[in-house]
């Protein structure tokens, strides 16, 4: 599978997601940086996390415009793979390739820790190697990833079967009402959307964290080999 994973100013998580990524093909993925305007020949591109531009104006405001963006977009409508890791969820909606906004986390705090999420749909290249309603544990690390639309888009995102993953406790519930499960305050307690052909998709988490025994875990994986399976075969 050949991966890119486009560099921002700001972006602090590239190298991770160059190591998962590498951990599942045998291949280091192409570094772009944000001032290219093509993209090589390739069969996914990732939007990492980080700080883009600072966060100046809004998370990944800034980001949508960069020189890559016409690029990358011409990628989407081509049918073209795309990820989008926090920041790079945050890119992804300010660009208007998946709907939505992430605006400030319900508790005004910046949150680091471990959550579970829930796969709702495993009939795509990004959940494929999960069962749907599965939960797997991952880290998140955002002030900015409480995920809001309009009502009539919410309803859209459910009825078409576009939610990716919910935060769930361990055992796969939902929040209560209290905020102990939905950490960020996300309405639906939505982690990550799908666009509306599958092929691109936006997560607040880090599954490129957890691939490794030794860094704690292989949770995140599934999502990674499920790529590659589906997109070389």
């Amino acid at each position: 599978m050949k991966a890119g994973i486009v560099v921002f100013p700001g972006t602090n998580r590239e190298r991770d997601m160059a190591i998962a990524l590498r951990s599942v093909t045998g291949v280091a993925p192409r570094m772009i940086w944000h001032r290219e305007t093509e993209l090589p020949d390739l069969d996914l591109v990732v939007l990492p996390g980080g700080f883009s531009y600072g966060d100046y104006l809004r998370c990944g405001a800034m980001a949508a415009h960069a020189p890559i963006m016409p690029a990358i977009r011409r990628f989407a409508q081509a049918g073209g793979h795309i990820l989008g890791v926090c920041n790079g969820f945050q890119i992804l909606t300010e660009a208007q390739l998946l709907p939505g906004a992430l605006l400030r986390n319900a508790s005004l705090r910046f949150l680091s820790q471990d959550c579970f999420l829930r796969v709702e749909r495993n009939d795509t290249p990004f959940t494929r190697h999960w069962k749907r309603h599965d939960v797997f544990r991952t880290p998140m690390a955002h002030g900015d990833g409480n995920y809001i639309a309009d009502h009539e888009t919410i309803r859209m995102l459910e009825d078409t079967n576009r939610v990716a993953f919910r935060y769930v406790a361990a055992d796969g519930r939902l929040d209560a009402g209290d905020g102990t499960l939905n950490p960020n305050g996300s309405m639906g307690a939505i982690a990550g959307v799908f666009s509306e052909n599958l092929r691109i998709c936006g997560m607040m988490p880090h599954p490129e964290d957890l691939v490794d025994p030794l860094m704690g875990g292989e949770d995140g994986k599934p999502l990674f080999t499920g790529l590659v399976e589906a997109l070389v075969g």
